[in-house]
């Protein structure tokens, strides 16, 4: 068995140290902040407790039965999937249409682009108390809009269905510009040359479309796929500002809030649909990856 040199030993001892002087602070923060807290919320989805309660009482698998079989639990899950499917491919089909629209050299283009992404660097709260106005049935803008028309303001804020479409209506038209700026940085970056070859083979505007412009922009769709998956599952601000009581517009992140910090102070119950939440997104993201990702052509 041959003998390790001692001058590299020491070497390797010396770098261990240098990784450990480095990265051990980070290592802590990131066990103290992420993990641990992690840990702990899995436990506290076990427990019947109240939030500011100094007593709790052991409730085993009872919060997530409760969160997978009860009406309330079966209507969150609906909005949520509903607000999610809305919402991604809403911004991402309409972000596509703007990005070809602004992919154009055209006096103002700039302007347009730097007004479609506005809204999205705007404060969620801001955004939702600005769109109050314009949806209310009294005094907002859309009711003057329709009372004038002839046509009587709908019930958005009283009706949990609209309340739903609303809050969508704003959500999207906030992330609109993100989706439209990638968009346009993909087809930005495809080859003008094979666009040429295209338009010499005669080949028409749809055909260029789907057969070339699409496939070259699938690394941005399968970006955008799992980056508006994730926000919209974990919108909250917009559907707060709006809707402070929920009322058709529970998504599993503002009924995690409603439940642990809102009127029922039930923390055993928002940490388990905390957890499911976790998982989903972890599931959504690693299905994405491991499936999704083939399609996409990235040469």
């Amino acid at each position: 068995m041959p003998v390790q040199n001692p001058h590299r030993r020491r070497q390797r001892r010396r770098d261990a140290l240098v990784f450990l002087a480095f990265a051990g602070p980070n290592l802590l923060l990131i066990a103290a902040f992420i993990y641990y807290p992690l840990l702990s919320n899995v436990y506290y989805s076990t427990l019947n407790w109240r939030m500011g309660s100094t007593s709790a009482t052991s409730a085993g698998l009872d919060n997530y039965v409760r969160l997978f079989t009860s009406p309330a639990g079966a209507e969150m899950w609906r909005v949520t999937i509903t607000f999610t499917v809305v919402t991604v491919l809403a911004s991402m089909v309409l972000g596509l249409l703007v990005a070809l629209a602004l992919n154009h050299r055209i006096p103002g283009v700039t302007g347009g682009r730097t007004a479609i992404f506005a809204p999205y660097v705007l404060s969620g709260v801001g955004v939702g108390m600005v769109w109050n106005f314009i949806f209310d049935p009294q005094i907002g803008l859309l009711g003057h809009v329709l009372r004038a028309l002839g046509a009587r303001s709908p019930e958005w804020y009283l009706d949990g269905d609209l309340a739903l479409v609303m809050v969508m209506i704003v959500y999207v038209w906030k992330n609109l510009g993100f989706c439209a700026v990638v968009f346009l940085a993909g087809l930005q970056s495809i080859p003008s040359d094979l666009i040429e070859a295209a338009r010499i083979d005669r080949a028409g505007a749809l055909t260029r479309f789907f057969r070339l412009t699409l496939p070259l922009l699938s690394p941005t769709v399968f970006f955008l796929t799992v980056t508006t998956i994730l926000s919209s599952m974990q919108a909250f601000d917009i559907l707060k500002i709006m809707t402070p009581s929920g009322n058709g517009t529970n998504t599993i992140v503002f009924e995690l809030y409603l439940q642990g910090f809102g009127p029922y102070q039930n923390a055993g119950y928002a940490a388990a649909i905390s957890v499911v939440l976790f998982v989903v997104l972890f599931a959504i993201t690693a299905f994405q990856m491991r499936f999704v990702e083939k399609r996409v052509h990235y040469a």
